[in-house]
């Protein structure tokens, strides 16, 4: 029996299922696990199409939202703009 490896980006399919998959990411994992995540969300969408909104290279988003990289702030907000989301702030209740 053969079986392949798991991918999450095969099943962030439709808008809903991307801003659940980052919301929870974001709400339980840190901050290499949000780098990934995005990546993940690009990857999905498709790099080309993140490469040519954000105005970077495909190898450049490849290496930025690789595992163990520490992306600049301005390209995590570049990819999140161009992967149509955005961050909103909610006050943590005490």
């Amino acid at each position: 029996m053969e079986t392949s490896e798991f991918d999450i980006a095969d099943y962030l399919d439709s808008n809903e299922m991307i801003a659940e998959y980052l919301n929870t990411v974001l709400e339980e994992g840190n901050d290499a696990e949000i780098v990934t995540a995005i990546g993940h969300i690009a990857k999905a969408i498709g790099m080309t199409k993140i490469a040519e909104e954000t105005g970077m290279s495909r190898p450049s988003l490849y290496k930025a939202l690789s595992k163990g990289s520490k992306p600049q702030f301005s390209t995590i907000m570049k990819v999140l703009k161009a992967v149509g989301g955005q961050i909103h702030i909610n006050p943590l209740i005490a």
